[in-house]
């Protein structure tokens, strides 16, 4: 037994042999074993690499070619991109690899747009030299030295490209989904293929899949009482515990008005899979169509180099960070500028949590909802320096910089702030993880969850569940490949039209 578990013990006996009371000390004295997935990094030698998980060119339907969108990226400083295109495999930043499916249905929509892959070495429109070979991407000074260098993710594609509901799913690492058309409420598909052949996955941007990003309240989104939400809730949940290679969800993207009750999903999620010995990772990415977003949603990936295989590695590990400039729950902002003010920290911060907070009370009032919190992308970034675990105090450090706050969640509810928690503390009010949020001038940090074992912890429950998207995904996604035949074999324009309305 844990040494301060013993001592409690030890006390508890002499108390009662004393006559001293001794319920109110021991009744929060729980043996925590607490999991980190930061475990294994060395704070000492691992870099945190900034990367985009997420984003899209003119190969699908961004606004950039392939150069502009690398080059975008690279200016904003990021060190790992992946070009995960709507069903389209990249094979290479210099490769104009444009699924035939794809190519046929902008070229009806929008006309034919360049595709301007990148060479060996060229010029950008800033006027900066660049090369780019076996996956980096560097640009020089006029001194003609390197910036920094930009890795590709390898074979990045976020599939089910003809989806009438939205429901993508990003992978990345291995070939497979270039031209694949369909995926309406298949999820199962590529997640379990990419399973097979070895890549990872990730669930993207929930909200726009279950409709939540429609909802005016925080309160009625992932309300399990609501029988689509359940449904929603627990066709996820299957598919994460089926399929390792899923790592999680998409929590923050594109400047979180689609996303901005998807915590709440990671939480109802991390609350009905932990117990089977399952975490959940979740990423933030900038999903960029449009270069103004492209800074918008990202991670820090601590890895001890940047090459492919550390990234991997890191991905899998969840040794990384999701992050974010924008923030669009009520709640959350509501929480944060509570515990700011009450701290004393931040005021002018605060005073800006509160009134956006405030803004969206009255546009819900009104039946919608545009305003979000914009972080400072000028200011410093918040940062976590180190995470330490010790499982004989109970308690989880974080180590921050440029930080306000650490708030920290257990169950989908704030319980404490400061960098370091003591979980026996809050015994009464922990479940099976809890995780944290560092909040600053420049943007919020969140952390992958804790997850927990102890006497008494949740169990398991194994629910029954049919995934009703099977025969949805049969009936629309066969007349969009009979479609998809017809318009990449005979180029029928009036077809094509039909296709797209």
């Amino acid at each position: 037994m844990k040494f301060k578990k013993t001592m409690a013990v030890i006390l508890s006996v002499i108390m009662l042999a004393t006559g001293t009371a001794v319920g109110a000390y021991a009744a929060g004295d729980v043996d925590y074993k607490i999991n980190s997935t930061y475990a294994d990094i060395d704070w000492d030698t691992y870099n945190q690499y900034k990367a985009d998980l997420h984003s899209h060119s003119t190969v699908s339907d961004g606004d950039q070619t392939i150069r502009q969108q690398v080059e975008k990226h690279y200016e904003h400083g990021f060190d790992i991109m992946a070009l995960s295109d709507h069903g389209t495999v990249d094979y290479g930043w210099d490769q104009d690899t444009q699924a035939k499916t794809i190519r046929v249905v902008l070229s009806i929509k929008e006309g034919n747009r360049p595709i301007d892959p990148l060479n060996a070495s060229g010029v950008t429109d800033a006027g900066a030299d660049y090369t780019y070979a076996d996956d980096y991407y560097n640009q020089y000074d006029a001194n003609g030295n390197a910036l920094h260098t930009m890795m590709r993710v390898p074979f990045a594609n976020e599939q089910n490209p003809t989806s009438f509901n939205n429901a993508h799913v990003n992978t990345w690492f291995v070939d497979y989904g270039n031209d694949v058309v369909g995926g309406t409420s298949d999820y199962e598909t590529p997640i379990k293929n990419v399973d097979k052949l070895g890549g990872l996955s990730v669930i993207n941007h929930p909200g726009e899949y279950s409709n939540a990003r429609d909802e005016e309240c925080y309160e009625d989104a992932y309300d399990m009482d609501n029988i689509h939400y359940k449904y929603v809730i627990n066709k996820f949940a299957n598919l994460l515990l089926k399929y390792d290679s899923c790592i999680g969800i998409d929590i923050n993207s594109k400047g979180d008005s689609r996303t901005r009750f998807d915590r709440k999903l990671w939480d109802i999620l991390l609350q009905k899979v932990v117990p089977h010995g399952r975490n959940v990772y979740a990423i933030a990415t900038s999903d960029a169509h449009n270069p103004d977003i492209v800074n918008s949603g990202y991670t820090w990936m601590v890895m001890p180099e940047l090459t492919q295989d550390a990234l991997r590695n890191c991905m899998e590990k969840g040794e990384f960070f999701a992050a974010s400039y924008y923030m669009g729950s009520r709640e959350e902002i509501k929480a944060w500028a509570a515990e700011l003010s009450a701290a004393g920290v931040a005021p002018e911060f605060a005073a800006e949590l509160q009134a956006t907070y405030e803004t969206i009370v009255e546009e819900e009032k009104n039946g919608g909802q545009d305003a979000k919190f914009e972080f400072d992308q000028e200011a410093a970034v918040p940062m976590v320096t180190n995470v330490a675990v010790d499982d004989n105090a109970d308690t989880i450090t974080i180590g921050t910089k440029d930080a306000y706050m650490v708030h920290w969640i257990a169950d989908g509810e704030f319980i404490a702030t400061g960098n370091t928690i003591d979980l026996d503390d809050y015994s009464d009010k922990i479940g099976s993880y809890v995780r944290a949020e560092i909040i600053g001038e420049g943007g919020v940090i969140y952390t992958q969850a804790f997850t927990l074992e102890y006497e008494g912890a949740p169990e398991a429950e194994e629910e029954f569940f049919v995934d009703l998207g099977l025969p949805a995904s049969l009936i629309c996604d066969t007349i969009v490949k009979a479609l998809a035949f017809v318009l990449r074999f005979t180029g029928i324009i009036a077809l094509g039209n039909l296709f797209l309305k």
